[in-house]
């Protein structure tokens, strides 16, 4: 402000005007929701805010989604202590309660006790874990060395036809590293029943399930407005921030590519859950 216009003001002064927010945002949390979503995401972001004069990590949890009509929506954002999911199924209730009835397919990380609290709240939505994320944790447990081959037979996984051919490579894939790195293939055998969801798909659906990444591009805006933020002051200047940044990423959303034929193919799978609602 004082370099373009050569006025001085406060940081007090720029919370009060920006307090003004706060109000229309939190009637946007509050907003009904409409009764079924295709497809939702669940992720968490880490911010450090301020609480009683020490920085503290904060999670900003966001479900976005994709409507039957093929365009991407918020449905909230809550901003709580360390990412649990003890907090996720209160996010979910609280879109219960704004009028959500029903979720097609959830595609979530890999946060012990995330499927169960879908399950309890949205007990017919399927589960997709992310496949992506569990590449990254088997990475983990792999050195330098063997981590080209070991992607690359860890590809065949998840790249197969069908889940009976991924079933047949993640038993190959076992065979080969399973004696040298086990902890990095018990995700896989533990976590099948939900990272193999998408396998039942055409691959237009598998394409937008498999992995949160859909979500990313969104979390690149936040991360872009927030970049020169070390800490925010209180959790309703942060949430104040992550409004309005959904407020400009609306006006720039657009529908699905294609999306006529996903809908019709999620009708097939889906019966009168999608077409009672068309």
């Amino acid at each position: 402000m004082h370099k373009i216009y050569g006025v001085n003001i406060s940081a007090d002064l720029v919370s009060g005007i920006t307090d003004k927010v706060l109000p229309v945002a939190r009637e946007w949390q509050n907003r009904p929701l409409p009764e079924l979503y295709a497809i939702v995401y669940l992720d968490g972001m880490v911010f450090s805010v301020n609480q009683e004069g020490q920085v503290a990590k904060k999670t900003a949890y966001v479900i976005t989604g994709i409507t039957i009509e093929g365009e991407r929506d918020v449905l909230g954002i809550w901003i709580g202590e360390a990412e649990s999911a003890k907090f996720w199924m209160s996010a979910l209730v609280s879109i219960k309660n704004r009028g959500v009835k029903d979720i097609l397919i959830a595609s979530i990380d890999g946060l012990s006790g995330f499927e169960q609290a879908i399950e309890s709240v949205f007990p017919q939505t399927e589960i997709q874990r992310c496949i992506v994320h569990q590449i990254r944790n088997s990475c983990k447990f792999v050195g330098w060395k063997d981590r080209k081959a070991f992607c690359g037979d860890m590809k065949l996984i998840y790249t197969a036809p069908n889940e009976e051919a991924g079933l047949e490579a993640l038993d190959k894939f076992d065979g080969i590293w399973g004696k040298k790195f086990p902890y990095a293939i018990k995700g896989w055998r533990s976590n099948w029943k939900s990272l193999s969801t998408f396998f039942k798909y055409p691959d237009e659906i598998r394409k937008i399930i498999y992995t949160t990444n859909p979500i990313e591009g969104f979390n690149r805006v936040v991360r872009k407005a927030t970049k020169n933020k070390s800490s925010f002051p209180t959790d309703d200047a942060l949430f104040k921030m992550l409004y309005l940044v959904v407020i400009d990423s609306y006006e720039k959303r657009q529908t699905i590519r294609d999306w006529n034929q996903m809908m019709n193919q999620l009708g097939i799978y889906f019966g009168e859950r999608v077409t009672n609602r068309l």
